[in-house]
């Protein structure tokens, strides 16, 4: 969510920044509408402010016997009663539309952030590892249902973009969200959360899912949601808190089932564990104090970077243009893993700077330490640390044997208790 004080203040800016998203100027339209309302408040005021006067003066009329006078002041006290519930009700409806106008707006990009349209507009910060020299492999749909993925159980129960996991596959997945998790609370700092995976309306607008995403979440008929990552449920642990700053950073963690209806993606990596309705994911959340913002996302982005050099994935780190970044980021980075069956790399982790955007929708506020009566919005992060599936099909592909076996690699090995996975 934008304030708007700001954008009245330098419009300009705030329509620059709108431009970088590809989105057309709105600054005068919104500061128009904030214009509007505050009028109403000032003659609003104004009305109860007279109101009270001719109260009080009709009693002081009634009391000299002017009775010309009283009768005019009750006739001014009922007029301004039919008044101002209208202006109420109108000042409410001018804000609500003002409030729906800011919650659809997407965050602005950082000004070290590139300019682009698309994903061929990222910038590659880094490369690590050098992919393994494979003779012909193959993706990981035309071998791996001999060791255990079987989408054809999964769609006869659940249609398209499911998944069953037999036997050794379901062990070397089970594996991985475990060393994750691990990783990410041990290593890495993060406080483990088991979170509900059915939230309302509100906690979704408040990470920005909500309302312009609702196409691509799963809703139930008790006006819930299914959560589409973890991210939902852990950053509104702070929702309406305000936090002393000595309490930050709360860095949180959880491996969750994500839920998500893929409405835009028709047609996209309809084949395999790449793009499914049902997943597991860790995800990484971070609330810090504002200045904390950039460095904090180096370091979870690090983190997630972590999970991939212990399973000795090549991948490289993209940082987003201005036009493929999401709702809410401000600054995103994109980890991509290699995929030799498809001879490039995908994405398997996105790490997301996103200002106080997000704390202004869920008024999460801290208390600085060098000012005990103000308060200022928190920033947050996000973060894959990271998608199993996809870690899954990173490891089928780049462990894959000329056999059809795959290698499990050593620091999945004390959690599969497996060496490698055989075809049946």
């Amino acid at each position: 969510m934008h304030d708007i004080r700001l954008i009245r203040d330098d419009p300009a800016a705030f329509d620059a920044g709108l431009a970088r998203r590809g989105l057309e100027p709105q600054a005068a339209a919104l500061a128009a509408l904030d214009t509007d309302r505050r009028q109403l408040q000032t003659a609003l005021q104004g009305a109860q402010t007279r109101r009270n006067e001719a109260s009080k003066a009709i009693g002081a009329a009634k009391a000299q016997r002017d009775d010309v006078t009283a009768a005019a002041l009750m006739e001014e006290v009922a007029t301004l009663k039919r008044r101002m519930p209208e202006m109420e009700a109108e000042a409410a409806a001018i804000g609500a539309d003002l409030e729906t106008r800011l919650a659809a707006i997407p965050n602005l990009p950082a000004t070290d952030v590139p300019d682009g349209a698309d994903e061929d507009d990222n910038v590659e910060i880094k490369r690590w590892g050098t992919p393994r020299a494979i003779e012909n492999p193959r993706e990981h749909p035309d071998f791996a249902p001999a060791l255990g993925l079987d989408f054809e159980a999964a769609a006869a129960m659940s249609g398209a973009r499911f998944a069953v996991l037999r036997g050794q596959m379901a062990r070397l997945n089970r594996a991985l969200g475990q060393y994750m998790l691990d990783r990410q609370t041990e290593a890495n700092g993060y406080t483990e959360v088991a979170p509900p995976l059915l939230v309302r309306s509100d906690a979704l607008f408040g990470t920005g899912q909500l309302p312009k995403f609702s196409d691509d979440l799963f809703r139930t008929t008790d006006d819930r949601w299914l959560i589409p990552t973890a991210e939902v449920s852990l950053t509104n642990l702070v929702r309406d808190h305000i936090l002393d700053e000595a309490a930050l950073p709360l860095r949180f963690t959880a491996l969750t089932p994500c839920f998500r209806s893929e409405a835009g993606a028709a047609g996209r990596d309809t084949r395999g564990l790449i793009r499914q309705h049902q997943f597991e994911k860790v995800e990484m959340v971070s609330v810090v104090a504002a200045e904390h913002g950039p460095a904090e996302l180096e370091r979870m982005t690090a983190a997630a970077e972590s999970i991939l050099e212990g399973l000795d994935l090549p991948y490289r780190r993209m940082l987003l243009c201005a036009g493929d970044m999401g709702f809410a980021a401000t600054r995103t980075y994109d980890l991509e893993v290699w995929l030799p069956g498809q001879d490039r790399y995908r994405e398997i982790s996105s790490c997301s700077w996103c200002g106080d955007f997000q704390a202004r929708r869920m008024a999460a506020r801290y208390r600085p330490t060098a000012d005990a009566k103000g308060t200022r919005f928190v920033h947050t992060l996000n973060g894959s640390g990271l998608a199993v599936g996809r870690t899954l099909v990173a490891v089928l592909e780049n462990y894959q044997q000329p056999d059809g076996s795959v290698i499990v690699p050593d620091v999945l090995r004390p959690y599969a208790k497996l060496d490698r996975l055989d075809p049946a």
